[in-house]
């Protein structure tokens, strides 16, 4: 007869429990199915979602026109005119993306996006790829957004220029132990340089349109003009190339559907209204610049960007100028927040997965993902540092990851229409299909442009990060099938129990050890390691007769150690147990002492860690590792850990 199973997962082959709804952390760094939510006020609503999951898309808006230009700019003035034209296209493939991710959210409302997409309509492999891509673009979000804020920074305030590193690692440390706070706390704290940032923009093109020309050019004055020299025609490809640079302003629309958990129930409803709302937001703002851009007819300059030209022509070079360029600085840099709402959410779902450690699927209080929060904070460390906090250096690596994910989440989606055939499936379908088309297009296009200026990092690290999430995923299947996973196991049986602690000398510690022994096994012995030398040799024989002295009824062995090693003797000793009683569980139990304050753990001489190292290397007895605490007045109990 075949041995019973139990339910597996069809990907991992680990237990699948029933689905509650609800996630319980078992502490044991197994994601176990199950969610119990801790309170609404740890979830988002449609507001906060918008301040922590969008700012990477609004502050996009302070380089995607600029982009535009940079490129059109090389077919000279006759060039620009086609400014508004490719933004309008950039809109339509916006609102393309938005109507594509509220069907995403709807569909797969356990978040993931294009990840969750394509694992169950294009197969595994790619879904890894989405997956990657996603993480790429999550951690250069993460420095790009930081370069670019303090970039605008140092502009404002050249001095600060040389210190540049230090700073983008100092906004990285804000970010992310605000976040470390939980992601509520993070958007509340980020409302307001949104809502300000939104504000100025709006109030900026609503006065832009009313002005017939530029009530100030201060900005742009005693500034050399970027403008091509020799003006090339404006063809096809240069269209194309303005459209996909243009397409960076739309980096972030998918982290809404990728962190759908993280709002309040009911979660989709209210994840589908923030995208709806940082579409219809975003769109305004990209066509709102592009007219005014047109309508001015302003030239990019070396050394003030678009917006700032922008802000000098609405506004006039006044403190309203200033506070355009102050609140669009502190968005960029705290657009970096969108990734850290995103992708330890991601990293989660891999968890589950097993493609990635699942320490990435617990949650700390206030239902943080800190893990994930914190390898994302140093990753992107290690890449400012990499840089030395210079923007250029990370940008022509931007953006491809997000558009490789953008494709594969419509042609996933596209699959689904089809496979589901709900209302307006057809519509919907050929929806997806326009986005795929025009998104992997872009994607293509990215690549091939900045491939020298960077991109073919991306070209190598995608297929790196997939294949190590294959290496993870067999790792933790040899381990399950090691463990019998999904396998009921044989019922437990009783065995000889043998419990050994290593003592150096007699102590209330000793006596807490042999106490918590004589608790667990049938047997008892303690050991003590003599070195041969003649004092060694002199405390052992003390030791010895107060042991006899005490007469605790466990017997005292004595293991000599000829290399004046302590770890190797009493593993020898538990190897030789085993070999002699093959059924006799062994079990080390190793005391240690557990200061009061933090800093005198500096005094120990980590005998036990030496000891528990030792046992558990070479051996498969059991180490409990028992600490005894010392109070100020009163010894404390010893605990087991």
């Amino acid at each position: 007869m075949a041995a019973p199973t139990l339910e597996k997962n069809a990907v991992s082959g680990a237990e699948e429990p029933p689905d509650t709804g609800t996630d319980i952390d078992t502490g044991t760094g197994i994601n176990t199915g199950t969610d119990v939510d801790t309170g609404a006020r740890h979830k988002l609503t449609v507001v906060t979602g918008l301040a922590a999951l969008s700012l990477d898309a609004m502050a996009s808006v302070a380089y995607g026109p600029e982009a535009i230009v940079l490129v059109l700019a090389a077919a000279g003035g006759h060039g620009l005119g086609f400014t508004l034209p490719v933004t309008l296209a950039i809109a339509a493939l916006l609102a393309v993306l938005v109507a594509s991710y509220r069907q995403v959210i709807a569909a797969f409302p356990d978040g993931g996006g294009s990840y969750a997409v394509a694992k169950r309509h294009l197969g595994r492999r790619t879904s890894l790829v989405a997956a990657g891509s996603l993480i790429l673009d999550y951690v250069l979000n993460v420095a790009v957004a930081v370069t670019a804020g303090v970039a605008a920074l140092t502009s404002a305030f050249p001095g600060l220029y040389d210190h540049r590193l230090a700073i983008c690692l100092g906004v990285l440390v804000l970010v992310t132990a605000v976040n470390l706070r939980g992601i509520v706390d993070s958007a509340r704290a980020f409302i307001v340089p949104t809502a300000v940032f939104i504000g100025a923009i709006l109030v900026l093109i609503a006065v832009g349109l009313f002005r017939d020309a530029p009530v100030s050019t201060a900005a742009s004055t005693g500034h050399a003009s970027a403008l091509a020299d020799n003006a090339t025609t404006v063809g096809a490809l240069l269209l194309l190339k303005a459209f996909a640079s243009g397409c960076s302003a739309l980096t972030g629309v998918e982290a809404i559907a990728n962190a759908v958990p993280s709002f309040r129930a009911p979660a989709a409803r209210r994840a589908m209204r923030a995208e709806v709302a940082l579409g219809g937001l975003l769109g305004v703002m990209l066509i709102g610049l592009s007219v005014l851009i047109s309508r001015f007819g302003l030239q990019p300059v070396e050394g003030v960007t678009v917006l700032a030209q922008l802000a000098d022509a609405s506004l006039g070079h006044n403190w309203a100028f200033y506070v355009v360029q102050f609140a669009t600085m502190v968005l960029l840099a705290l657009s970096a927040n969108t990734s850290f709402g995103g992708l330890p959410v991601l990293l989660k779902l891999l968890a589950r997965d097993n493609y990635v450690p699942h320490v990435f699927g617990l949650k700390a209080d206030r239902q943080v993902h800190r893990h994930g929060v914190v390898w994302l904070a140093v990753v992107s460390a290690a890449l400012l540092v990499f840089s030395g906090g210079d923007t250029n250096t990370l940008v022509p690596l931007f953006a491809i990851g997000v558009f490789v994910g953008f494709t594969i989440a419509q042609t996933g989606m596209v699959l689904h229409q089809l496979r589901e055939r709900g209302t307006t499936w057809a519509a919907k379908a050929l929806l997806n299909g326009l986005g795929a088309v025009l998104t992997g297009v872009s994607a293509v296009v990215v690549t091939a442009t900045k491939f020298h200026d960077g991109a073919w990092l991306i070209v190598i690290a995608l297929p790196v990060l997939v294949l190590a999430f294959e290496a993870v995923h067999r790792t933790y299947g040899r381990i399950g099938e090691r463990l019998g996973v999904g396998r009921i196991p044989e019922p437990p049986h009783r065995e000889r129990s043998l419990v050994l602690v290593p003592v150096a000398s007699l102590t209330r510690l000793t006596s807490e050890a042999l106490t918590a022994a004589v608790s667990l096994g049938e047997e008892v012995r303690a050991v003590t390691v003599c070195h041969p030398d003649a004092e060694d040799l002199a405390a052992t024989a003390a030791l010895e007769r107060d042991w006899a002295l005490w007469n605790p009824g466990v017997p005292l062995v004595r293991l000599p150690s000829e290399r004046r090693s302590l770890g190797r003797p009493i593993s020898a000793y538990v190897r030789d147990l085993r070999t002699a009683e093959p059924s006799t569980r062994v079990t080390v139990l190793v005391p240690e002492a557990e200061p009061e304050h933090l800093w005198q753990r500096l005094l120990q001489n980590q005998r036990g860690a030496v000891v528990a190292h030792a046992v558990r290397r070479d051996t498969d007895a059991v180490v409990c590792r028992l600490r005894f605490r010392l109070g100020p007045h009163e010894p404390g109990r010893g605990r087991r850990t």
